[in-house]
């Protein structure tokens, strides 16, 4: 669910129809679609018309910090035996990007019980694997309920692997990310309120779309975690959790240095700080701690 201008007058939300799937953000500024696999707008409820929450914007926080390389993620080729999620080192995350949609069991073996769409939003579904078995894999997913898993065949999905990790803490307000294992950048953000907290819990990237006001910043990153406390924002049937800017130079200032309370789940970066992670890839896992990181 995207954050509202909660310190600004409320606005008309702006439909535009088209063919594609159109992605809602929860906030009262668009009801975007995207005429290409990159121009989609940001979120719908439930595949068709989703939601996305609030985030925050400001200026850089540590000079030492170095943005992100845009390396993306390690692909697995065809030829290189399939690594295992227990073979993989701690500080890398192995990722499945699926083949179309696929079967998903609670189990290796059992009995498919959901499916799982090739593609989010008219974004393919890229997702963080948690265990393997022979021949298949536990993935985390997107959709509701939050932390929802499933196990899919190994021959549905291709696999990559990401260095990156994003550690939300709520008590100290700040958002860290590490590669490698290593702490490499850190930034003030802005929170869910009291009435909206921010979820706690693991969660992963999605997807990476273009901001539909400027005060979203130069993108948004949208996440698989979704509000517990709102579960239909403004119509939309569901209310999604991102990352963006500020929303307002209010909240910008607000949130500065240290970090605030001041969205509706959403996390909040300075635009300086956002712009630092245009290059992390859809599967990257998100931490949402409500101790320090």
């Amino acid at each position: 669910m995207c954050d509202e201008r909660m310190n600004s007058p409320w606005q008309p939300t702006r439909v535009e129809s088209r063919s594609w799937n159109y992605l809602r953000y929860t906030c009262p500024i668009a009801f975007w679609t995207r005429p290409s696999l990159r121009q989609l707008g940001l979120l719908a409820a439930a595949l068709s018309v989703a939601a996305v929450a609030s985030s925050c914007n400001a200026s850089p926080s540590h000079p030492e910090s170095r943005p992100v390389k845009p390396e993306q993620a390690h692909v697995v080729t065809a030829a290189a035996p399939h690594p295992t999620a227990s073979a993989l080192p701690s500080t890398s995350t192995l990722v499945a990007t699926l083949h179309g949609a696929a079967p998903g069991s609670p189990e290796p073996g059992a009995p498919q019980s959901t499916v799982v769409p090739a593609t989010w939003y008219g974004y393919p579904s890229i997702l963080p694997v948690i265990a393997s078995a022979p021949n298949w894999v536990e993935v985390r997913l997107a959709q509701r309920p939050n932390g929802s898993t499933t196990w899919v065949p190994l021959s549905d999905v291709s696999l990559s692997t990401t260095p990156y990790r994003l550690v939300l803490s709520l008590s100290t307000e700040h958002l860290a990310v590490y590669e490698n294992g290593q702490e490499i950048l850190d930034f003030p953000a802005g929170i869910g309120s009291a009435d909206d907290p921010t979820v706690t819990g693991n969660y992963f990237v999605t997807m990476r779309v273009p901001a539909p006001d400027p005060g979203y910043g130069p993108f948004v990153l949208v996440t698989s975690a979704h509000s517990d406390s709102i579960s239909d924002w403004g119509g939309s049937g569901d209310a999604i959790i991102a990352i963006h800017g500020p929303i307002t130079s209010y909240d910008d200032a607000l949130i500065g240095t240290t970090g605030a309370a001041i969205s509706h789940g959403c996390i909040r970066l300075h635009d300086a700080d956002l712009s630092q992670l245009g290059d992390i890839p859809a599967g990257t896992p998100l931490e949402i701690d409500s101790g320090s990181v």
